[in-house]
């Protein structure tokens, strides 16, 4: 599979979130600002890109020499939360406000399953280093296209009329499924 292949179908085809319902928290926690989730949608792709690196490496030159691969999610787990910290220091001192508009949701980034999940499925899919980076950065730009495209819709909602049972939480998921339903049009480019 070439490099453009991996890539578009990553972001558009097997969206992380939108198709494999991966990440699905802070997906819907933290899309009520396009800002706040643009910030959001970096901070998974540096996490998710460097923890891809980081637990291949670890992976085939530790744990499957040394058959340990029982071990996997573990380790991968106390990589991905390290990195996470790592990256919670560096946006409190670069950006305050970021920091504080992600909230609780930057250190839940620690078990965003979609970070853990491309980790594992670059390893699942016998992806090369150089796959699995593209694999792990399509997936995170896919996901930070999806939480901008929930967010700027959320957005606009909040300026529409909506019957009140409807409000909150219930929109919020008819909008994440009907994103969801416009992504599956792009089925037919994996082909």
């Amino acid at each position: 599979m070439t490099f453009l292949m991996i890539f578009i179908t990553a972001i558009f085809v097997n969206n992380i979130v939108l198709s494999q319902f991966l990440g699905i928290c802070p997906f819907l926690g933290v899309s009520k600002k396009i800002s706040t989730a643009l910030g959001m949608g970096f901070a998974v792709m540096f996490v998710m890109t460097v923890s891809t690196i980081v637990t291949f490496l670890i992976y085939h030159s530790l744990l499957f020499p040394f058959q340990l691969e029982y071990m996997t999610t573990v380790t991968f787990i106390l990589v991905i939360a390290s990195l996470v910290q790592m990256v919670e220091i560096i946006i409190k001192k670069v950006s305050p406000v970021l920091y504080q508009a992600l909230g609780i949701f930057l250190p839940l980034i620690t078990t965003n399953c979609a970070v853990l999940g491309i980790a594992i499925l670059t390893i699942q899919k016998n992806y090369a280093l150089l796959s699995g980076v593209c694999y792990a950065l399509a997936s995170a730009m896919g996901f930070t296209l999806a939480i901008v495209i929930f967010a700027g819709i959320r957005e606009r909602l909040s300026y529409t009329k909506i019957p009140s049972s409807l409000k909150g939480t219930p929109i919020a998921l008819i909008t994440a499924g009907l994103l969801s339903m416009a992504f599956m049009g792009f089925a037919g480019i994996g082909h």
